[in-house]
């Protein structure tokens, strides 16, 4: 039924919203029903009122900030910002702690929840300058993603790796410098070398990696004992461990953590696909809790990992990527076309291997790319550091890109990255590919 009325520009103006209901149902011959009427209008001005003051202002720095992306951490239920904020570096080394809080707050109010961090940045002074932030802002912490990762805790060979003892002790230690009950995610930074691969016998590295391989195209359910076949086919004169034995401690470990309330999630560094699958198959064999994201470098000129390699995994058993250095440690920020600048990251002492990649025959060539990729930035009306952010937040695997920043003019550059995303069509995508000439082959027909 369609309801019609006429009145006027003052009568629209003078006369009240109860008003203009009652003369609505005017027809209607049932003082009961207006009556329900105007008591439907008093409620609605109630709730209204309600509505406005309650809504959170733009002071609440706890809102997703428009602009901001969220995605899901791989295929699991956690959901960060798609730009994080890390502290490699930077905190508690190359910038004050005032700066950290600074460039903090504004990560925070801009919509960033992620905050990525390791037991060895800074010593652990990284994690102490980061949990003191959050303990003075008084954030809520079930608005914030915290990481941490853990390998390289102490001098001492038992404080360092990925065995059961170090992952919880680690931890604890990274807790307790944090000045947090948990983190979301814990993650082993770089496998356990305590087992090189060459040490395996041949047979065993062989019917291993063979194993891994149809799991990673199939997605099988494992049905040989990891344990059992590495302990048969071990060598016979016991002279190296299996590094399966490494990696179903350190699965263990990781679930132990989980289970005890000192991490919600658990995810890998720096590992290979086969040994993400292996820990993927240790936890489906046993029951325990496998690995949800990969935390790899991925930039222009770094690129086989994130786009052939991870996302067979994400498609197959929903392993994220959380990438770090989109600007490759800032040869793609531009600051090094004419050399290295002092105060530079290249300059700094502990960093000589980046100064000579820079000022090499392979960093000039690379640098005479960013030129051309800077005429593409310019038509897009972007920095060429936003272009190269926003090229990396294209990868449909990518659930976040890790930001690095000294100053709060760099971090709010390399967030105006978000906006570029749209503009990044198929052409060019193209354009970009053309001019890095470094696309690797990736097959799209995954299979589910």
């Amino acid at each position: 039924m369609q309801v019609s009325f006429v009145c006027t520009d003052h009568s629209l103006k003078s006369r009240s919203a109860e008003d203009r209901l009652n003369r609505q149902n005017a027809s209607s011959p049932s003082l009961g029903t207006r009556s329900k009427f105007r008591a439907v209008a008093m409620v609605a001005r109630s709730l209204g009122q309600l509505s406005v003051q309650n809504v959170p202002s733009s002071s609440d720095s706890s809102m997703k900030q428009p602009g901001m992306k969220y995605r899901n951490l791989g295929k699991s239920g956690l959901r960060v910002s798609c730009l994080g904020l890390g502290t490699w570096v930077t905190f508690g080394g190359q910038i004050t702690d005032e700066m950290a809080e600074q460039l903090m707050t504004l990560a925070y109010e801009n919509g960033i929840n992620l905050f990525d961090t390791a037991e060895v940045y800074a010593a652990g002074k990284a994690e102490v300058v980061l949990g003191n932030i959050i303990k003075k802002k008084g954030w809520r912490r079930s608005s914030l993603v915290i990481t941490t990762k853990i390998f390289w805790g102490g001098k001492a060979e038992t404080e360092r790796g990925l065995s059961r003892k170090h992952i919880i002790e680690g931890l604890k230690a990274s807790l307790e410098r944090l000045q947090l009950e948990y983190v979301d995610v814990v993650f082993a930074n770089r496998p356990d070398p305590n087992t090189p691969m060459e040490e395996e016998s041949f047979l065993h590295h062989v019917l291993r990696h063979l194993k891994a391989f149809i799991m990673f195209r199939v997605k099988l359910l494992p049905v040989v004992s990891v344990s059992t076949s590495a302990s048969t086919l071990r060598d016979p004169f016991n002279t190296s461990k299996s590094r399966t034995f490494i990696i179903e401690e350190t699965v263990r470990a990781m679930t132990h953590v989980i289970n005890q309330g000192m991490a919600m999630y658990w995810g890998t560094s720096r590992w290979s696909s086969m040994e993400i699958m292996e820990a993927y198959s240790v936890a489906r064999q046993f029951n325990l809790i496998p690995p949800i994201c990969e935390q790899a470098e991925y930039h222009m000129f770094q690129r086989e990992k994130v786009e052939v390699q991870l996302p067979e995994l994400f498609h197959k058993i929903g392993v994220g990527a959380m990438t770090w250095s989109p600007l490759a440690c800032g040869i793609i920020s531009g600051k090094y076309d004419s050399g290295v600048p002092p105060y530079s990251r290249a300059s700094l002492k502990g960093y000589q291997w980046l100064k000579d990649k820079i000022l090499s025959e392979e960093g000039r060539r690379q640098q005479a790319k960013l030129k051309e990729l800077q005429a593409i930035a310019e038509r897009l009306g972007c920095t060429l550091p936003q272009l190269a952010i926003a090229w990396c937040l294209r990868n449909e695997g990518v659930s976040s890109v890790l930001l690095g920043a000294s100053n709060t003019d760099q971090l709010m550059e390399n967030i105006g990255a978000i906006q570029v995303l749209p503009k990044l069509s198929s052409s060019i995508v193209h354009e970009v590919d053309s001019i890095l000439g470094n696309k690797p082959y990736s097959k799209k027909d995954y299979r589910s």
